[in-house]
């Protein structure tokens, strides 16, 4: 059982004071059967006037900022330890699982998953439906269990991956275009892959780590994002398109929405001249203990941003 510590660090720099208005985090690992918080501390400089927290729809947890004054300066700092128990994605012992293409959901899960199965991007040609049906058996069903790894590997293998750490990620058609892209354009590409074969899916963002000091992941050393895909038998099960991995192996989950922009780790707005922002520093921190007598190794990655 992996012991977790990440430490998140976002800081605004502006040439003069500037007045601070809302601002919210999403921050806060998300407590479950497969990962538990042992310890977790945020920091917020200046201190806020009011700090609350709340519990958005999808139930992932924000905190929510307000100040007065004026500050050349806005600092949030995220502090967290938990213990990970990873769980088999796909794990029917004694049970019989025959879920396979094609697929419809129950008339009782259909009406709370529906807006998870409406696509957000345009095909007009059907060009990424195809891309999607390539992993359809031409004859005989498909069980959805080898459709959705085989679509995960794909991603992996034939794509190339490159760190993107701000912007909304790209629409699907044009990853597919460019054979390359971001964690989050990878995932944004799975998702609408399989709502178009009539699956849902949602967006999930967090932190990715190593539990082996061997091996490395893409997407470390910053927040990351994959999928998840509802199945009846299993619930929400995970994909990371980026790093190839079936189940969640190696990811904390922090935030899921439909939406990426209804999952960004920290926003919020701020009253001055434009000339006045003068650039945004991030640091994220990402230490893992197999168990007590594990000495952490580190993966760090500093992003500066103007």
């Amino acid at each position: 059982m992996p012991l977790v510590s990440i430490r998140h660090l976002t800081a605004y720099r502006y040439r003069n004071p500037v007045a601070l208005g809302e601002h919210r985090m999403m921050l806060r690992p998300m407590e479950s059967y497969d990962q538990r918080l042992v310890s977790a501390e945020l920091t917020v400089w200046p201190q806020p006037t009011v700090l609350r927290n709340v519990h958005d729809v999808f139930g992932n947890c924000v905190s929510i900022a307000r100040f007065t004054g004026r500050s050349e300066r806005l600092s949030v700092e995220s502090r967290m330890t938990l213990e990970h128990t990873p769980q088999p994605a796909f794990d029917f012992e004694g049970e019989s699982y025959a879920q396979t293409l094609p697929f419809a959901y129950s008339p009782e899960d259909l009406p709370d998953l529906a807006r998870s199965i409406e696509r957000r991007h345009a095909d007009p040609t059907g060009e990424l439906e195809a891309w999607a049906r390539r992993f359809i058996r031409r004859a005989g069903p498909t069980s959805l269990r080898t459709l959705l790894t085989d679509m995960t590997h794909a991603i992996h293998s034939e794509f190339a991956y490159g760190a993107r750490l701000t912007g909304a990620p790209q629409a699907p058609l044009e990853t597919l275009a460019l054979g390359a892209g971001s964690c989050r354009d990878f995932a944004m590409l799975m998702i609408e892959a399989v709502r178009s074969l009539g699956l849902a899916a949602r967006f999930v963002s967090g932190y990715v780590y190593s539990a082996s000091a061997k091996a490395g992941r893409a997407g470390g050393g910053h927040t990351h994002a994959w999928v998840r895909v509802f199945l009846p038998s299993c619930g929400w099960v995970e994909f990371d398109p980026t790093n190839g991995i079936v189940g969640n192996a190696d990811l904390v989950r922090v935030a899921i929405a439909r939406d990426p922009r209804q999952a960004v780790p920290l926003h919020g707005t701020w009253a001055g001249l434009p000339a006045d922002y003068l650039g945004m520093d991030v640091e994220v921190e990402v230490s893992v203990q197999a168990d007590a007598e594990t000495q952490p190794a580190p993966l760090r990655r500093v992003a500066q941003g103007r």
